[in-house]
């Protein structure tokens, strides 16, 4: 049979490579057409690459860790015993290695010490880019001294060539090289072990303790959550909101929902549909800050927290979210939700959001103080939903009921959003969900 040459697949429009974090199949193996071959990594998501034809698996072209542009030849398929086309043998090597043949043969061996993946000032550092500046002798000092162009100040791929480039060239980066040491003293002290180094100090020696290596997904969630605590100053507001309505509202008609559309009606879209309401009314929740500028989103993309199987977290994104109806948050809520738990989503899908919304309910808490999801400056959790006795205000004097009760939290960055904006907006969305119509169509 002919040779098939399986491609590190596009992963969305802002994705230019990915890291092989396993291989499921070895050389020599049987490999069926759209088996997984092998599981890849960007830094949003992970994912499974399938053979593109059934046959052999000749050769691995990289190896495990290795990051791999999109579009490049990660295997070769054929038939047993059949030799390697030459032209196929000669693949690209992985990122890193093209980046180390640009340089000069006198370069100087990689450095020794360890670029962290967030810097001081709460700079997030990609796999990619901290392996560039190893391999190119970039110190940590010099690498926080790169001034980024990515989202928050982030250093891109393009960022630290650019700077290799200049320092090889002799142009001006000695002032920001020189800079950095002066400026270490100071940061340093204030800069936040990585979770690594945190657990690592933690570690025990008696015996009596289990010591758990962190998944690359959880290194990546902790990483992200100190840095959103260095980036942003948190405040958190509450509110309790009466959802009677709401709930004998979608007791009435999930039976009827279901049947129609096939679809189970969750608390979750109409919680959303609040949610965009209320941006509406506050557009000054849905921003994010670039240094002393405020970027006020035109569109509104809510973020949903999904809990997965291994224990982590992911946030799948709706784009647009107030040009849905009920029924179309719905459908996108649980169509996500499913793909999140398989492993089935694409970064495109968890990236772009302009606010999150979490519910810690699900997991019978009652309130939560949720981190930011950076870039971003506000994230909302919704409590469980609980009978509780509560006065009920009549034209005939107040009474006391038994009403579905819950608390709404916000966390919000108090830079740009200030008490009177954060608790306005989450009374806004408590009142949207207390004057639910209870006959409401939702066709």
């Amino acid at each position: 049979m002919s040779q098939t040459e399986l491609k590190m697949p596009k992963m969305g429009e802002s994705v230019a490579e990915a890291t092989i974090i396993k291989w499921l199949k070895n050389e020599g193996d049987n490999v069926a057409a759209d088996e997984p071959v092998l599981e890849i990594a960007t830094d949003k998501v992970d994912s499974e690459v399938p053979s593109t034809a059934a046959g052999v698996l000749l050769k691995k072209m990289f190896a495990e860790g290795e990051v791999v542009q999109v579009g490049k030849v990660i295997a070769i398929i054929g038939s047993a015993g059949e030799a390697v086309a030459a032209p196929m043998a000669s693949a690209p090597a992985a990122q890193p290695a093209v980046v180390a043949a640009s340089a000069p043969v006198s370069a100087p061996a990689p450095v020794a010490q360890t670029i962290t993946s967030t810097s001081g000032a709460g700079k997030f550092y990609s796999p990619l880019v901290r392996n560039i500046a190893q391999q190119e002798n970039i110190s940590q000092q010099e690498l926080d001294a790169i001034s980024g162009t990515g989202a928050d100040g982030r250093v891109s791929k393009k960022d630290i060539l650019a700077y290799i480039d200049k320092k090889k060239s002799g142009g001006e980066v000695s002032a920001s090289v020189s800079a950095a040491p002066k400026a270490a003293p100071v940061a340093q002290p204030a800069a936040a072990p990585s979770p690594v180094a945190q657990q690592s100090a933690a570690v025990s020696t008696d015996g009596d303790n289990e010591i758990i290596e962190m998944d690359r997904m959880r290194k990546l969630i902790a990483d992200h959550m100190v840095m959103s605590k260095h980036t942003s100053p948190h405040v958190t507001s509450f509110v309790e909101a009466d959802v009677t309505n709401m709930v004998l509202w979608r007791n009435k008609v999930k039976g009827e929902f279901e049947k129609k559309e096939k679809e189970k009606l969750s608390f979750t879209p109409i919680f959303i549909e609040a949610v965009t309401r209320a941006i509406r009314d506050y557009p000054m929740i849905n921003v994010s800050v670039d240094g002393t500028k405020i970027i006020l989103k035109k569109n509104i993309n809510i973020g949903m927290a999904a809990a997965l199987p291994t224990g982590n977290l992911i946030v799948p994104v709706i784009k647009n979210a107030d040009r849905m109806n009920l029924i179309g948050l719905t459908k996108a809520v649980n169509d996500l939700s499913n793909r999140a738990r398989k492993s089935k989503l694409t970064p495109d899908e968890i990236q772009g959001g302009t606010f999150t919304l979490t519910n810690v309910g699900t997991f019978g808490n009652v309130m939560g103080t949720p981190i930011i999801n950076q870039p971003q400056v506000a994230i909302m959790a919704t409590g469980a939903i609980r009978k509780k006795p509560a006065v009920i205000e009549t034209d005939y004097g107040d009474t006391i009921g038994i009403r579905h009760m819950m608390f709404l939290s916000l966390s919000y960055d108090h830079r740009v959003v200030d008490g009177m904006l954060g608790g306005s907006f989450l009374r806004r969305v408590a009142d949207y969900l207390e004057q639910f119509d209870v006959n409401r169509s939702i066709y």
